[in-house]
């Protein structure tokens, strides 16, 4: 029987995944192709309009689980066995079409901080430690870590995370601005949820559409940006949530994008 390692259920337009490996919840190769799947029912279901990720246990996630690096000693087989696939899920994370946060409690290292890094906004918990200590086992973040770092808190903070392997506490990550938010360890979730719930009335196609174009940010030209922006703007102009955002506007209402609400478990 196969071990469920991530959980998800949906309730009032939110998508609650919840990395299920306690106590630490060490990440294992089997975890991604389940979060694969999640992923890819959450994009297809027109009720997501947000999704909310959190661990289960006394950590969100603390890093890859150690006892799996026996396998990858042959060259070649780290890629082939985990990191092309991890990769590659970690990059649907992180350009899925509908606002992501992260909710952060307990440990976030290692890979646990690479999955964070993937989303639109980190709320953590005040008591969270959080690093990148690959280092210490002769490895280095693999999955994104080195430039999703730089992208939030430049190239020399992402060399002290990295190459001096120490954690850092949360009150650090939110001065640095790796995170976004601090909560207190009885309403992490709850915060995360209100941010979840706030993005989640917003127009999706121009929130998908938005995302990509801030993601492309600093790897396009200016010219190709502005053409990129103005076959954007062309679509949501033309969109049903825009005849609704202008009809609210003028109706002095807030604009409703969304659909009815629906209770489901995937």
């Amino acid at each position: 029987m196969t071990t469920v390692y991530v959980e998800c259920v949906v309730r009032n337009k939110i998508a609650t995944i919840t990395l299920n490996n306690p106590p630490l919840n060490v990440f294992k190769m089997e975890m991604t192709g389940q979060l694969d799947a999640v992923l890819e029912d959450l994009r297809r279901d027109e009720n997501v309009r947000a999704v909310l990720l959190k661990g289960a246990g006394r950590a969100f996630c603390a890093g890859s689980d150690i006892s799996e690096f026996e396998h990858f000693y042959k060259p070649g087989n780290v890629v082939e066995m985990k990191l092309r696939r991890q990769n590659a899920v970690f990059q649907k994370l992180e350009a899925f079409p509908k606002p992501v946060v992260a909710a952060l409690h307990g440990l976030a290292f290692g890979g646990g901080l690479e999955i964070a890094l993937c989303c639109d906004l980190i709320v953590v918990e005040e008591t969270c430690r959080l690093a990148l200590p690959e280092m210490r086992l002769g490895v280095f973040p693999s999955s994104g870590g080195p430039y999703r770092t730089v992208r939030r808190i430049g190239p020399a903070r992402t060399k002290q995370l990295i190459f001096l392997t120490e954690p850092i506490d949360a009150k650090t990550a939110f001065d640095w601005g790796l995170i976004d938010r601090l909560a207190s360890k009885d309403e992490v979730i709850q915060v995360a949820e209100a941010l979840a719930s706030e993005m989640a009335k917003r127009p999706q196609r121009a929130f998908s559409l938005c995302k990509t174009l801030i993601a492309d940010a600093t790897r396009l030209s200016t010219a190709d940006l502005i053409a990129r922006s103005l076959d954007a703007s062309d679509q949501v102009f033309a969109s049903a949530d825009c005849r609704e955002g202008v009809r609210a506007f003028f109706a002095k209402e807030e604009p409703d994008f969304g659909h009815q609400q629906n209770d489901t478990t995937i």
